[in-house]
């Protein structure tokens, strides 16, 4: 059975917390019970579900118009460069 996301309106803090976290959860980037109780409260909230809706063809459209382009050459070796720079002075 599939839950009624307008039975039960979570609290704003649930609301605020989980449309902050939206992208960490579409992009994976978040442990078993995070992602959980995330999916528990887009499972429950009409708004925050459409919200995280809207959000994920966001990302899917920028994926699908940028999956062509490359950076130049010259600039991912500067960024290669700099990040290096930075990683050798954070460990001085």
């Amino acid at each position: 059975m599939t839950p009624d996301r307008d039975t039960q309106p979570p609290s704003p803090v649930e609301c605020s917390e989980a449309l902050l976290r939206v992208f960490e959860y579409l992009d994976g980037e978040m442990g078993l019970e995070d992602q959980a109780k995330v999916r528990a409260h887009l499972d429950q909230c009409a708004e925050c579900f459409r919200q995280y809706d809207l959000d994920q063809m966001v990302k899917l459209v920028v994926k699908r118009s940028c999956a062509e382009v490359q950076a130049p050459v010259r600039l991912r070796s500067t960024i290669l460069t700099r990040l290096t720079l930075i990683q050798i002075e954070s460990t001085d």
